[in-house]
């Protein structure tokens, strides 16, 4: 893996130590890990599925759906099982592939939000356009370059990693594995590291998030020339968007732009960002999305049907 390493399996202290806490942390996570596979997976089958989502922001939103899927997943059942373990362990080569994954997946996330935010964008501020800007073509595109953004970034990330020798202690102070904690384990310094961390991830968010509350303002703006109708269902949509954003980013900025820590807070907030956001996502697009809510009955009522026959 790396140059020399004397740590080959690492501990997870965990989320809390008391086993009562854990086991009802336990009951509460592993519904919210299945809703949030169930929610974001019935947007994926829907959208694919439904005649009438057939949008760029529908197309973009399945996507959405599918990263966070594959983001939750990648943190959330071993930290379930772990919360039943006495010993929580992970080989140094899960814990990178790990890292990796979950950056990836987060880092794709943020790229399909911005092109969510331009698809709004163009929808509102130009509409006699849209059809011939968001093609079918350049959605494809946009979407690919969303996964291939997520790639490149990780394996920076990743790359970085596997330059560092790791001698002990083997705990790391963290429910999962996460850069700065696993930093903490290297035999030399890694403030150099934790810099290039700082720039890939805290200011990328930090850059990600101007960009898309900057967008949003434009659209804002430019609602005052549409019809009441026009600004209610815009804001409608719009606000979907804006809540995923702040709901997204708020944790990661919290965590990335500041000194690394391990304090209890930090934890909370990693699992509100790794457990709880991607389980919102669906319930927020759909609530306030009437296309979405339709599509989803003809779906559910064309299953009872078929399953009556």
């Amino acid at each position: 893996m790396a140059r020399t390493n004397n740590v080959t399996e690492l501990i997870i202290s965990g989320l809390f130590q008391d086993p009562e806490v854990q086991r009802v942390c336990f009951a509460v996570f592993l519904p919210v890990y299945l809703a949030t596979v169930v929610g974001n997976g019935l947007i994926v089958l829907t959208v694919r599925v439904g005649k009438s989502l057939r949008s760029p922001m529908y197309f973009f939103l399945s996507h959405l759906s599918l990263v966070e899927i594959s983001y939750s997943s990648t943190v959330v059942p071993k930290f379930i099982t772990d919360l039943l373990s006495r010993i929580k362990t992970i080989s140094l080569e899960g814990c990178v592939a790990q890292i990796f994954f979950f950056h990836f997946f987060g880092v794709t996330e943020i790229f399909l939000l911005t092109v969510m935010a331009y698809d709004r964008y163009v929808a509102i501020c130009k509409p006699l356009h849209y059809t011939t800007i968001m093609s079918r073509s350049l959605c494809h595109q946009l979407v690919a370059a969303s996964w291939l953004g997520g790639f490149v970034h990780s394996m920076v990330q990743i790359i970085i990693t596997l330059q560092l020798s790791f001698c002990g202690p083997n705990v790391i102070d963290h429910y999962f594995c996460d850069l700065h904690p696993l930093f903490k384990l290297a035999c030399t310094d890694t403030s150099v590291e934790g810099v290039v961390v700082l720039a890939n991830s805290g200011l990328f968010s930090i850059f990600s998030f101007l960009l898309l509350v900057s967008s949003y303002v434009v659209i804002l703006v430019n609602l005052r020339n549409h019809s009441a109708e026009g600004r209610r269902k815009a804001l409608s949509t719009c606000a979907s968007h804006i809540t995923v954003v702040v709901l997204f980013f708020g944790p990661a900025i919290f965590l990335y732009m500041r000194p690394p820590s391990t304090f209890t807070e930090d934890k909370l907030v990693a699992v509100f960002y790794t457990v709880v956001t991607p389980m919102l996502n669906p319930i927020i697009y759909t609530l306030r999305n009437t296309e979405v809510k339709i599509a989803m009955r003809r779906l559910w009522g064309r299953k009872v049907n078929s399953g009556l026959q």
